[in-house]
């Protein structure tokens, strides 16, 4: 009887273990499809209004300077789509584990509009970057961009090579 029960409390706690492992992983290809997407519509098709609701109200961008707030990181976003006609955005990796997402990124357009205050220059760019987010109940909490900023400013033209 002893090792019944002791078999049966083995099999339900493996059975509550491997649901718990499903529901994380679910939950983190969840996130990787959400965040793909709202950098779909945001920066390739220019909707910015998608993180009105994709941004927590306490969102914190580690950018230089930092950005905080959904309503400052929104209006952060919108430069590059003021800034640059011909966008593509391409996720070439995305991967997450936790509530982490990490995407791995190429970053194109042509600079023909303010950018930042950057008067349009007509010149083209073409940068790779990573971000990497935390993203907590459906809403992106915080996120952290990694590229090169001065070949960035080399290609507007703005540093010299």
């Amino acid at each position: 009887m002893k090792k019944l029960i002791l078999g049966l409390l083995l099999s339900a706690s493996l059975v509550s273990c491997n649901n718990e492992s499903a529901k994380r992983e679910q939950l983190v290809n969840d996130n990787v499809k959400f965040y793909g997407h709202v950098w779909d519509v945001a920066i390739v098709e220019g909707r910015v209004n998608i993180l009105d609701t994709a941004y927590s109200a306490d969102v914190v961008l580690h950018t230089v300077p930092e950005v905080k707030g959904a309503a400052n990181a929104k209006a952060y976003y919108a430069n590059y789509v003021t800034g640059f006609t011909e966008r593509e955005f391409i996720i070439k990796d995305i991967f997450g584990q936790g509530n982490k997402v990490t995407k791995y990124w190429q970053f194109k357009g042509t600079h023909t509009g303010d950018f930042f205050g950057i008067p349009a220059t007509g010149k083209k760019v073409d940068v790779i970057g990573c971000t990497i987010a935390t993203i907590v109940d459906g809403k992106i909490t915080d996120e952290i961009d990694f590229f090169d900023n001065l070949e960035f400013f080399r290609q507007l033209g703005l540093m010299p090579r």
